[in-house]
């Protein structure tokens, strides 16, 4: 018998156990070990129904992700599940945990499901790029009707099972999963129970079937936002087959969706951004067995944007938050602002209708930086300059308990500097959160030259807890991913100087599936505030200046590198900004030419990729996934495309050496010649990956 599952017999009732820790992946031998133990219990006349349960913390959360891309080992697992099915015996999935992926695929073979209360169900598999390819695009419609399973396949999240329940898609919510579904196992032989198979049960599927349009516009309602992406249509395409073809039929053009979508340049980009994002909670440099500091409440300084959206983060994962301010007017506003923030999510249904009061309740808003006494960690998020960060720093030193972790949410500062400011160094770090805090997913992590391994470790978990995505990075200007962004602003920029417009730039930005154009995001952000500082450092932008001169600041004031309608967002090309841009050049002898679009995703990609090279070079970034995903996540860099060090790696970095090199010599901009590491790969053939490959094998 298999290893890792296992057939065990209470007297009429078999029990298939899986046991593969940690999360009963569906390997080749756990399909192989499932097949096996069916049929034993199939063939043992003294079994007269079979319950399929796993041990540890969950049911079978899904593929084994590592085995995508190399030969199949058998058995295939739509065999396994045909096994399960034509199963003359009852068989009864017992779920907890996570029934996720094939997981479920599985669950929806068996004649019956039964699940935990706390159990979640779901068919992710859009989430990399792929479709359901063991039938679950033509089980789960059968299950719970096309409309829910539209929902869960094209959209990709799961179901508790209350709605599990509500829906037919389980029979039962049970205590404990193994004792619960041998109970339902003997009622089902006690009462002769007929057997529903789920390719046989097309009730659910009736009404689609006679009017299509309740699948297309559930279609089309989970379609709004998949800009770019392949799997979700091909998702969708997969479900309408369970409408429109014989079950056997819908399962052969399922998995021929699936073979081409594994082989897509897409999903192989959305499985490396999965594993890029584990991969970037593993510490470097952290003696093995460093343990977090408990933290039972958060101290944050300053309730403005940034501190009220980090203190909604926490309040969001039940963590106690003190919320300090300098005035009661700012403190009242910040207040009010995340109350309002909550109150809209509530009543747009996206959390329950009591949860912003509770969530407020964990949000004690005092004034004064004395009150951070009880806190086990500290985050300011006060104004973005060194004298106010140290002096902040500095008056913290008497007010908090030894031991607490003493973190600075700033953007570009250098956190070495600020730790000066205090007698514990060792507790100072940067925790670099992006707006809108309660929103954005990446959290860069500063580690300093004297931050202790346990604070840097505390930081990494505590933000994981707030469903964050930690990247620990170095101290430099900017860190990763304002530093990198940096050049791709000196680029476009420049691009202006030689003839581009700001809406052409953009939409070739746009195109490439960012979420905006650097011009578009500098009217958001407001253009006041780059005038302001590089008149303080005594420099000149001709044309951003120009504009802020004639008090075009952006959104804010209904004008900046585009025009807004009154109360719209909608960025529109303004004949008067071209005028001014035109009048500049004049003025400064410039001569304009035609720029290409191709001209212009080179010139904002490669400078990113070239500053991403130094990065590594320097060790800022451990390896090149972390950088990936601090744009993944903090900046809505296209998880179709991986991470710019990801696509770069697809597009050839000889390539992109050569273009920089070119680039350098054309516009006489020596910031763009390739660094040393990016000439050092790109001569040798290798690729980024290479290097993260070279460092596991060391």
């Amino acid at each position: 018998m298999s290893e890792v599952v296992k057939l065990e017999r209470h007297d009429e009732v078999g029990i298939v156990t899986v046991n593969s820790p940690p999360v009963n992946a569906l390997s080749a031998a756990v399909r192989g070990g499932i097949l096996e133990c069916i049929k034993a219990a199939i063939a043992d006349p003294a079994i007269k129904g079979i319950v399929l349960t796993c041990a540890g913390r969950t049911f079978i959360a899904g593929a084994d992700i590592t085995e995508f891309g190399k030969p199949p080992k058998p058995p295939a697992l739509n065999d396994v599940l045909a096994e399960i099915e034509s199963s003359p015996k009852p068989v009864v999935a017992a779920i907890h945990g996570t029934a996720l992926g094939g997981g479920l695929e599985v669950a929806l073979a068996c004649h019956f499901r039964v699940a935990v209360k706390e159990a979640k169900l779901g068919l992710p598999e859009v989430k990399l790029g792929l479709l359901p390819g063991a039938g679950g695009t033509q089980r789960l419609p059968r299950a719970v009707g096309p409309e829910l399973a539209v929902k869960m396949i094209v959209g990709g999240d799961p179901i508790g099972a209350a709605d599990a329940l509500k829906h037919g898609l389980i029979e039962e919510i049970v205590e404990g999963p193994a004792s619960g579904a041998e109970a339902f196992v003997r009622k089902l032989i006690a009462e002769k129970r007929p057997l529903r198979r789920l390719r046989d049960d097309d009730s659910k599927i009736a009404a689609a079937k006679a009017d299509r349009s309740i699948f297309t516009n559930a279609v089309a309602a989970m379609t709004k936002k998949a800009r770019g992406l392949e799997a979700p249509f091909a998702a969708a395409d997969a479900v309408g087959y369970a409408i429109d073809l014989p079950f056997d039929e819908g399962l052969k053009k399922e998995r021929e969706g699936f073979l081409k979508l594994v082989a897509s340049d897409q999903s192989k980009a959305q499985r490396y951004a999965f594993f890029a994002e584990r991969e970037a909670s593993k510490i470097a440099g952290v003696p093995d067995g460093t343990k977090p500091r408990p933290v039972n409440r958060v101290a944050i300084l300053g309730a403005g944007t940034m501190g009220g959206g980090i203190a909604m983060s926490f309040a969001n994962a039940g963590v106690p938050v003190t919320l300090i301010e300098t005035g009661e007017e700012q403190l009242k506003r910040g207040m009010g602002i995340m109350q309002k923030n909550w109150e809209a999510t509530a009543a747009r249904g996206g959390i329950p209708a009591d949860a912003p009061a509770k969530r407020m309740a964990l949000i004690n808003g005092v004034v004064g930086i004395e009150n951070v006494g009880d806190a086990d960690l500290v985050i300011e998020a006060v104004f973005e300059t060194m004298a106010v960060k140290k002096e902040v720093f500095g008056k913290l030193d008497q007010y908090v308990k030894p031991g607490a972790v003493l973190a600075s949410n700033t953007s570009y500062l250098n956190i070495d500097e600020i730790a000066k400011s205090t007698k514990r160094p060792q507790d100072v770090l940067g925790m670099h959160f992006f707006s809108p805090a309660n929103v954005m997913k990446l959290c860069e992590i500063v580690r300093a030259d004297k931050t202790a391994p346990d604070a840097l470790v505390t930081a990494v978990t505590i933000a994981r807890r707030i469903a964050k995505v930690p990247t620990v990075v170095g101290v430099c200007d900017g860190f990763v991913g304002n530093r990198m962004l940096a050049q791709r602003g000196k680029q476009s920029e420049k691009l202006l100087f030689e003839g581009a417009l700001p809406q052409q730039v953009d939409a070739v930005v746009t195109k490439f599936g960012m979420p905006m154009g650097p011009f578009a995001m500098g009217d958001l952000a407001g253009l006041d505030i780059g005038w302001r500082s590089r008149k303080d450092r005594g420099i000149k932008s001709e044309i951003a200046d120009a504009l802020c001169e004639a008090g075009r600041f952006g959104q804010k004031t209904g004008k900046g590198y585009y025009k807004y309608e009154a109360g719209s967002r909608s960025a529109l090309p303004d004949p008067e900004v071209e005028k001014l841009i035109d009048e500049t050049l004049l003025r400064l002898g410039r001569k304009k030419r035609v720029v290409s679009d191709e001209e212009i995703l080179e010139r904002m990609m490669y400078p990113m990729i070239n500053e991403g090279a130094k990065i590594l070079e320097e060790g800022v970034a451990a390896r090149p996934s972390d950088i990936d995903v601090v744009w993944l996540y903090g900046y809505g860099w296209p998880v179709y495309r991986g991470g710019p060090m990801f696509w770069a790696d697809t597009v050839g970095l000889k390539h992109i050496a050569d273009r920089l090199a070119f680039y350098a010599k054309e516009t006489n901009d020596p910031s763009l010649e390739p660094a040393p590491l990016l000439k050092k790969l790109a001569a040798e053939g290798k690729t980024f990956a290479s290097l993260a490959a070279a460092s596991k094998a060391a």
